[in-house]
């Protein structure tokens, strides 16, 4: 079944900038390249500066761009690096059109008894106190553009269904209401922040999180990266909205 996101062409992002987190990896990695396709200006956020110039080097070799990519090594765990990005960002581009914030950690499955507290706060950290700054940071930015867009990686896992993933699902719950309490403030805004859903996906990290799976059963996560391109669209008026790959539909 073909996603109703995805009923007819992508749109073009041509001149329009994005600011990509978890960019060396996994979905992040994807919609990188999905979007420098689409034709927009790409600051990409990682880790590591060596992963994030092997990136580059892809988009050059996928898009036949010579323009490089905005490149900045950041942990998420640094809240201070990443408050700076706003400011940064606005005296070299003046506004920010679309953030995709795709970087997050499953840490370690484990029953709560079990549980260390390291592992919980990084799961915090990372998954949902970094998006907090980001927001935070780039909002001003976002408002500059004539249609900001928001999109943040959420997890069926929120529900909190699911024993030994308490700091993963507590972490993307909290997202989940976050994003949403975004949504709200920013109704009367040129502005739309939504979420999505991607399901199982053939990734690092669901890898580690069941080991006995066939990889081959899965989605790639080039199959959903054109989902963020179309939810990045200026025409679409969504907001604070959870779009669920699993069910192809908004929620």
């Amino acid at each position: 079944m073909r996603h109703p996101l995805l009923d007819g062409p992508l749109p073009r992002l041509d001149g329009r900038v994005a600011l990509i987190t978890g960019a060396t990896r996994g979905i992040g990695h994807a919609v990188a390249i999905a979007m420098a396709k689409a034709g927009a200006h790409l600051i990409l956020t990682g880790r590591t500066a060596g992963a994030l110039e092997e990136l580059d080097d892809t988009i050059k070799a996928a898009t036949g761009r010579t323009e490089p990519s905005s490149l900045i090594t950041l942990n998420l765990k640094h809240g201070d690096k990443i408050d700076a990005l706003g400011p940064s960002l606005y005296q070299r581009f003046g506004k920010l059109d679309i953030l995709v914030a795709a970087a997050g950690i499953l840490g370690t499955l484990t029953p709560l008894g079990h549980l260390k507290t390291d592992v919980w706060t990084d799961a915090l950290d990372i998954n949902l106190t970094a998006n907090m700054r980001l927001i935070r940071t780039l909002d001003p930015l976002l408002r500059l553009s004539d249609a900001g867009r928001a999109i943040f990686v959420t997890s069926g896992a929120a529900s909190g269904s699911n024993a030994y993933w308490s700091s993963y699902a507590v972490s993307k719950a909290g997202l989940d209401a976050l994003v949403r309490t975004y949504a709200a403030e920013i109704a009367n805004t040129s502005v739309c922040a939504n979420l999505l859903s991607p399901g199982p996906i053939r990734t690092a990290m669901r890898a580690k999180a069941f080991p006995g799976e066939d990889p081959l059963s899965l989605k790639t996560p080039d199959d959903i990266a054109p989902l963020f391109v179309a939810m990045a669209d200026p025409a679409r008026t969504e907001n604070g909205r959870t779009y669920a790959v699993k069910t192809a539909a908004w929620v």
